[in-house]
């Protein structure tokens, strides 16, 4: 009970702390609120260690891929790897749902990040330039896309099949994915008590090349990270 109450505490109270001391950032270059990112992944990892007494592995960081366009898909469990991840990758750009740009002070730094939102409940105009803007972003920036192909957080045992998005991004970029599995929701669940003394996993996968039939990606992208989740849990 004193862990997790100490963990949310100091983890809280340092996001507040960096979003109000990067308030400047808003209207200065972008590549400073990106380093606040980086802090906040820094200081989610090391939160989990100090107070949850959690044993943090990097498996497979060395498959990472360097000097070439990818995109990233994640699978997602928690708030830690939307964290962690920008630590861990290149200030990768997130596509979120847009209510998330609504949310006073937080929804602004998304958007100075240069996030990319989706209405996913109906067709908008945003929604109809949804390629357009990926494929802008990638041909203009070297700071991967990063996806969560389940949309939204689910329980560590979760096998819902992977949202059809993903395949889209796959089809319209025509550049290698880069999967990744972890477990934090053995850790820090979406709901429930936080579970101090565990060990929390990010596994980098084997990137998938691009040329893929789309729908022959979407299964093996699916495959290969919940079977990499059945090893870590």
């Amino acid at each position: 009970m004193i862990k997790r109450t100490l963990f949310l505490f100091f983890f809280y109270s340092g996001v507040i702390f960096v979003c109000i001391f990067f308030l400047p950032a808003l209207i200065l270059p972008q590549k400073i609120t990106l380093y606040g990112g980086r802090i906040l992944g820094f200081w989610s990892k090391f939160c989990l260690e100090l107070f949850l007494s959690t044993k943090i592995v990097i498996k497979g960081k060395e498959k990472i891929l360097k000097n070439k366009k990818f995109f990233i898909a994640s699978a997602h469990q928690s708030q830690f790897e939307t964290f962690f991840l920008q630590y861990l990758f290149n200030s990768p750009v997130f596509i979120l749902k847009k209510e998330l740009l609504k949310i006073p002070i937080f929804g602004w730094y998304l958007k100075k990040i240069g996030s990319i939102s989706i209405d996913r409940n109906k067709i908008s105009k945003d929604n109809l330039g949804f390629s357009d803007q990926i494929k802008k972003h990638t041909n203009n920036s070297n700071r991967p896309i990063i996806i969560f192909p389940q949309a939204t957080r689910v329980e560590v045992l979760d096998r819902s099949p992977f949202k059809k998005g993903v395949k889209r991004i796959y089809e319209e970029l025509k550049i290698s994915c880069q999967p990744v599995a972890l477990n934090s929701g053995d850790v820090w669940p979406k709901n429930g008590k936080l579970k101090p003394n565990r060990t929390l996993t990010v596994s980098i996968l084997d990137p998938i090349d691009p040329n893929m039939n789309s729908g022959e990606f979407l299964d093996l992208l699916q495959k290969n990270i919940y079977e990499e989740i059945e090893k870590i849990i």
